[in-house]
C-alpha cells in the first residue's frame, strides 16, 4: 500500500483536518501521480457536509486534480514518468454498458466509480480524492494535460471546464448562435470563456451589476441584469440556448421567456429544492429544458487539447489547505473569482 496523507472530514458534523491513508499499490494498467494542485468545487461542501445523502466517511475531497506522473504499472501505454495528468469526477466505470461504450461514462448505466465518496467497481473500496498528496488511478482515467497551460488555473477544467464544455459541444452551439449564460461564478465564466471560444454571441444574465465589468473582460459581448425587469424584458424570445449555471433556486418560467422558438435552457446548476414549472413555457414557441452533466474522457481530453489550442483557463485564487473552511465560507458568500485551487504543497 502507498502511505498518504490528506484533509478528511471523518463525520459530517466535522471539519476537515489531516489524515493519514492507503491508496492501493501501482497495478498493471495504473498510473500515480503526485498532486500539485486541487480544485475546490461547491460540491464537496454539500458532500462533506452529507447535504446529499449516501455520503461514506471518512471523506476526502476534492474530483479536480493535477499533478505529475511519478509510477506506472507495467502494462500502462498512455503515460510516462515525468508526463503532467490530471483526474476528474470520475475513476472508473463499468466500461460494458451501452453508454460506457459509446463514451458517456458519465451516465454509466451500472453507476461509474467517483473519484471521492464513492466505491470502486468492487463495491468494497471507498474512493478518496484530490485533498491530498497523492493518487492511483486505472491509466483510462487519466488525462493529459498540456505544459502550455497554467498547472493550477488548469485544474478546474476538470470539473468546471467539462460541465460547461460538455453541453456546447452536444448542441454544437458556435457561430450564429446567441448564448445566454446565466450566473457568473465558477461555472458561467468557463461557459462565457467556451461560447466566446466557439464563436457564438455571449450575454451573461446576473443579478449582480458590480458584475458586467468581469464579464466584457471574460470576453462576453453583452450583459443583462436579471433584476431590472427593463432589461429583462427587452431579451424577450432572443437566445437560441441558455446555460444555467446557478444552483440556488430560480424561476425557469422567466428565462424560458428569453428563448426563441426551438431554443434550449440547458440546466448545470443544481438547485436544491424542486421547481414549479408551467407547460406552457415549453408549450409557446416548442421550448426545451434540458441538463447536462460532465462529459465522458474522450471529451474530456478533447476539451483540455482545446484549451490549450486557445489558452483557456479558469480565473483561479490560489489557497494553503489550512485556509480552506475560510474558502468554503467566501464561497458560500459567492466571494470568489472565480475558483478557489488548493496549493497541495502547503498539505
Amino acid at each position: 500500500m502507498i502511505a498518504t496523507k490528506g484533509y478528511a472530514a471523518q463525520t459530517k458534523d466535522t471539519e476537515l483536518a489531516l489524515w493519514n491513508f492507503d491508496r492501493r499499490e501501482v497495478g498493471p494498467h495504473d498510473v500515480q501521480f503526485d498532486i500539485t494542485y486541487c480544485g475546490v468545487c461547491h460540491s464537496d461542501l454539500h458532500q462533506i457536509r452529507g447535504e446529499w445523502g449516501g455520503e461514506i466517511f471518512p471523506m476526502v475531497p476534492g474530483h479536480e486534480i493535477v499533478g505529475r506522473v511519478v509510477a506506472v504499472g507495467n502494462h500502462v501505454t498512455k503515460f510516462k514518468v515525468g508526463d503532467l495528468a490530471g483526474t476528474g469526477c470520475m475513476v472508473d466505470s463499468c466500461r460494458v454498458c451501452a453508454n460506457c461504450q459509446d463514451g458517456l461514462e458519465q451516465y454509466c448505466t451500472n453507476g461509474n466509480t467517483l473519484t471521492y465518496n464513492s466505491l470502486e467497481q468492487d463495491q468494497k473500496t471507498p474512493t478518496y480524492g484530490g485533498y491530498s498528496n497523492t493518487i492511483v488511478v486505472h491509466e483510462d482515467f487519466v488525462l493529459h494535460i498540456s505544459e502550455k497551460l497554467d498547472l493550477a488555473a488548469a485544474a478546474p477544467l476538470l470539473c468546471a471546464g467539462i460541465t460547461t464544455y460538455s453541453p456546447l459541444k452536444h448542441w454544437k452551439v458556435g457561430k450564429g448562435h446567441k448564448l445566454a449564460v446565466l450566473g457568473l461564478g465558477g461555472l458561467g465564466h468557463m461557459g462565457v470563456k467556451f461560447g466566446v471560444a466557439l464563436g457564438a454571441e455571449v450575454t451573461v444574465l446576473s443579478t449582480s451589476p458590480n458584475k458586467e465589468a468581469d464579464a466584457r473582460k471574460l470576453g462576453a459581448h453583452k450583459f443583462i441584469v436579471t433584476s431590472d425587469p427593463t432589461q429583462l424584458k427587452s431579451a424577450t424570445g432572443y437566445f437560441d440556448f441558455i446555460l444555467d449555471t446557478v444552483s440556488a433556486e430560480h424561476s425557469y418560467n422567466q428565462y424560458l421567456r428569453l428563448l426563441k422558438t426551438n431554443g434550449v435552457h440547458i440546466c448545470v446548476g443544481a438547485p436544491p429544492t424542486p421547481a414549479a414549472l408551467m407547460a406552457f413555457s415549453l408549450i409557446i414557441g416548442r421550448k426545451s429544458l434540458a441538463g447536462s452533466s460532465i462529459g465522458g474522457i474522450a471529451e474530456t481530453q478533447e476539451m483540455l487539447d482545446f484549451c490549450a489550442e486557445h489558452n483557456i483557463v479558469s480565473d483561479i485564487e490560489l489557497i494553503n489547505i489550512n485556509d480552506i473552511h475560510q474558502a468554503y465560507e467566501r464561497m458560500l458568500k459567492g466571494d470568489v473569482r472565480y475558483r478557489f485551487v488548493i496549493d497541495m504543497a502547503t498539505l
